[in-house]
């Protein structure tokens, strides 16, 4: 019989990082970790287990398990390691919350740059500031620090798939020698600056500069600590944490560990509505709560833990999507008590807030079902690019994409357009607005094809592409004072009282108001003579809106006070898709020499996973194909990425790319699938959803991929497929556009 090996010895948890060790020191260990099924979400929700990360068995303790005043690299590396060896939800949260809370104690200085490391961000998307570092300087760098030769590293890279497991091993089997000063440890905002001063170089020898500072960074590191930076070079940390949990984590820790004394939550009945207007969805039943205790003696009742809990993440939640700043968000909760960090990450000119987006229908009908009795317009939807412009009071102008980006040097003419629009008295706005291309002959407005041909920076006196009309539905800050909280009707009348148009440059979206006193059968010719002139106008469709009731506007809610009717969704499922390409095919026959197919997936907002929906091919024009094909090399992986799912029949054959490019595709239905995995388990226990029929309709340049379609949404559209409908519940409560 054979000997039973001991048992090997469990990993510190991070908490034990914290306290003082024993003076007899023991060296800790981490076993591989199996994967498990994540017990927290539904039963119906089972999802594939995915391999058992590689973990280091290197201790991650500092020698003395104490610091103050600076977070070492080492706890945050970590976090990442106890992450990594679970695919729980709550588990996740839980162990991010617990190095949030001991940051709050320890290091409240730190705050802000603890959450750009979790979130695998070095500033915020308004800065513009990206790595650019490609996978080859990255190599170079793990070589030169570790004494290795470039191509060992590169044939350990094919290997492994994975840069940081290359960089750990590297790192722990690196010789030195008995002489020379000793790396003093990294420091988690060591580590952040180093990424933004990488960031930051430019211009000639750019490319050494960065590997010399990589080198110096990595010879600092520890094993694990290796591993983990160079994923963060990378830009991809490949533990499952998204920034959803992220912020329900931040928001437990300022509950369990405030860092501001506050009285508790609603102690006055004065509180409430400030709260409530932020718990939807999931938290609806706390909101069911509070809502029934109106009237009743509420000063002397609390909400429970768990309630509470819950009430903080839809606070911190909302105030990230109208101020998406870490920095004002650590600044507001270093200052404020958390009830009223509201008044510290308000809307601000600068600061782009999350879009509001709209929930899409099929019908004439299922609007007015969504609408009967309310009030509300129907505006083109217009074949553009929707933007935010910012005017200051310095008469200063910048120019965001959707995904918060600034592009005020791609839209030179733009910010012209709309100083010369602002009439007398209008001295800083925050608008919402749709860029389109215009033929200026002739006023027609151009299909998006045409304006994706526009340079990304054009200087002034260039052209840059076609000209453009500024199109205008919405305002939500006008002279310094936030209209988030004005109705629709309220800020479109102070929209048209504090523009005027200019010819060719800027306009007022095309609209037509529907009295919600009226009869249902004038309502719905009002909306289909509408939608006819928006498609004879050669807009996409229509948006409509409520106007009076639930007129609100919730940046980042996917509201069903909007909702989107496209002339494509008539004959379709209700919307179309974006989706992440994660693998190309190579073409054969007439398409040999480019990726004849490619991989799509959508997102599991909740894990970061890429779930597989389809493999498309059609909708490609000869010349679309060739611009693919070379934009794909770039991102070209030697492994499939950790969180892509998908089935094996889909893995014959593949290139595997990394998930950055993001299209939109148009189907014909959508189904069951072994093969493919969105919202997988969440229909029927082990399949997926799949779509039919998928058509390449644009790529989606203004994306990023934590914007693809979620998995959520999918399984929506497929529960709102006629041939599925009254067989399962669909969720029609409001959910969250960037979480």
């Amino acid at each position: 019989m054979a000997k039973e090996e001991p048992e090997k010895k469990k990993s510190a948890t991070l908490q034990a990082f914290f306290k003082p060790k024993p003076t007899q020191k023991k060296k800790a260990e981490t076993p591989a970790v199996k994967r498990p099924i994540d017990e927290s979400k539904d039963a119906t929700a089972a999802k594939k287990p995915k391999p058992a990360p590689v973990v280091s068995k290197e201790p991650t303790t500092n020698a003395d398990g104490q610091w103050t005043g600076q977070v070492p690299y080492a706890a945050v590396a970590a976090t990442f390691s106890r992450i990594e060896a679970t695919t729980k939800r709550l588990e996740i949260q839980s162990i991010v919350c617990e190095l949030l809370e001991q940051t709050i104690a320890r290091a409240p200085n730190d705050l802000e740059a603890i959450l750009f490391l979790l979130c695998n961000k070095v500033a915020p998307a308004f800065d513009n500031l990206e790595m650019g570092i490609g996978d080859s300087l990255l190599q170079k760098a793990i070589a030169r620090a570790f004494g290795k030769e470039v191509k060992n590293v590169k044939s350990a890279y094919e290997r492994e798939g994975d840069l940081g497991l290359v960089a750990e091993d590297a790192r722990r089997k690196q010789k030195f020698l008995g002489f020379g000063s000793k790396p003093k440890p990294l420091q988690a905002s060591q580590v952040l600056e180093a990424y933004r001063a990488i960031c930051s170089i430019s211009g000639s020898k750019s490319q050494d500069q960065k590997v010399g500072k990589m080198q110096k960074l990595m010879i600092s590191a520890t094993p694990v600590e290796a591993k983990y930076v160079t994923r963060g070079l990378q830009g991809k940390l490949r533990i499952g944490l998204a920034e959803t949990s992220v912020l329900i984590a931040f928001a437990h820790a300022l509950v369990r560990s405030p860092p501001v004394a506050s009285e508790d939550l609603m102690e006055t009945e004065e509180k409430l509505p400030s709260v409530t207007r932020e718990i939807t969805g999931a938290q609806a039943s706390v909101a069911l709560k509070i809502d029934a205790s109106r009237g009743n003696a509420l000063g002397k009742k609390r909400l429970t833990k768990d309630e509470r809990l819950i009430a903080a993440e839809a606070v911190v939640k909302q105030c990230y999507a109208e101020a998406p700043s870490y920095s004002t968000l650590c600044q507001g909760a270093l200052t404020t008590p958390l009830w009223n960090l509201h008044t510290k990450c308000a809307l601000g000119v600068g600061v782009p807030v999350f879009p509001m987006l709209a929930k899409p229908t099929k019908s004439v009908d299922e609007v007015l079902k969504r609408l009967s009795g309310k009030a509300f317009t129907c505006e083109h939807k217009y074949d553009g690019e929707r933007f935010q412009a910012h005017l200051a009071s310095d008469g200063s102008v910048r120019v965001f994409s959707r995904n918060l980006q600034d592009t005020t040097k791609k839209w030179p003419e733009v910010a012209a357009v709309l100083r010369e629009a602002c009439v007398d008295g209008t001295t800083s706005f925050v608008l919402d607005a749709e860029v389109v291309a215009v033929d200026t002959a002739t006023g027609a407005l151009l299909p998006f094809q045409r304006l994706s041909t526009r340079k990304k920076e054009v200087t002034e006196g260039e052209s840059g592409g076609p000209a453009v009309i500024v199109l205008a539905f919405d305002l939500l800050l006008l002279n310094g004072e936030s209209l988030l909280r004005n109705t629709l009707r309220e800020r479109r009348t102070k929209l048209h009282a504090s523009f005027k148009a200019v010819k060719n440059g800027f306009a007022f979206a095309d609209s037509v108001d529907v009295d919600g006193d009226g009869d249902d059968v004038v309502a719905a010719e009002k909306i289909q003579q509408a939608l006819e002139e928006a498609i004879t106008a050669k807009s996409e469709g229509l948006m409509v809106k409520t106007l009076d009731d639930n007129a609100t506007y919730e940046p980042s809610k996917r509201s069903l006070n909007w909702l989107k009717l496209k002339k494509d969704y008539l004959d379709g499922v209700g919307d179309s898709l974006d989706l992440v390409v994660v693998g190309a095919y190579t073409g054969r026959g007439k398409r040999t020499g480019v990726f004849g197919a490619y991989l799509c997936a959508c997102l599991d907002a909740e894990s970061g996973d890429l779930q597989s929906v389809c493999k498309i091919g059609t909708g490609f024009s000869d010349d679309d194909l060739k611009k693919f094909h070379e934009e794909s090399q770039p991102l070209i992986i030697p492994k499939k990425a950790a969180n892509v799912v998908c089935g094996d029949a889909l893995e014959q054959d593949i290139v595997w790319l990394e998930p950055k490019m993001v299209w939109e595709v148009q189907v014909a239905d959508l189904s069951l699938s072994d093969t493919h995995k969105g919202a997988l388990g969440r229909v029927n226990a082990g399949r997926g959803i799949g779509l039919r029929f998928p058509r390449l309709l644009r790529a989606r340049d203004d994306k990023a991929a934590d914007q693809a379609t979620t998995s959520d949404q999918v399984l929506e559209l497929y529960l709102n497929q006629d041939s599925v409908k009254g067989t399962a519940q669909v969720d029609d409560d409001d959910d969250d556009g960037y979480l």
